[in-house]
């Protein structure tokens, strides 16, 4: 079975309906926003065509270098390992900060603890250097 992680940059491999309506199509891209049973099931926003807010509220197409420009959100939804492909890991997506955020998120209170410590140990070190 194929491990995706957290934030992890994804590309459906086959159609799915959106719980809202609609279908996303083969190849539509998204990135992994939770992950369910080790991995046996996977939440994945899914992203649209690249827009940008209007003045009076509404979104009109863009280009991905124009100022505001986003991609507009089709759904979130949960999808198998055998519906995904990955397009690029985490690690090369997102920071530091956001990974560790993510294995916080995991861990249980004893472990966070230990976490806690060991980075309250490293901050004293960085200040008496």
């Amino acid at each position: 079975m194929t491990q995706f992680q957290l934030f992890d940059s994804v590309k459906l491999k086959e159609a799915i309906p959106l719980t809202e309506g609609g279908t996303a199509a083969v190849d539509t891209p998204g990135t992994v926003v939770e992950v369910f049973n080790q991995g046996e099931a996977y939440m994945v926003e899914l992203f649209g065509a690249w827009v940008k807010m209007t003045s009076d509220g509404c979104f009109m197409p863009a280009h991905p270098n124009e100022d505001g420009a986003f991609m507009e959100t089709v759904g979130v939804e949960t999808v198998s390992p055998q519906q995904l492909r990955l397009v690029k890991p985490a690690q090369e997506t997102v920071g530091v900060r956001a990974r560790l955020l993510a294995i916080l998120e995991t861990l249980p209170d004893p472990l966070l603890a230990e976490v806690q410590d060991f980075a309250e140990f490293l901050q004293q070190k960085q200040q008496h250097s």
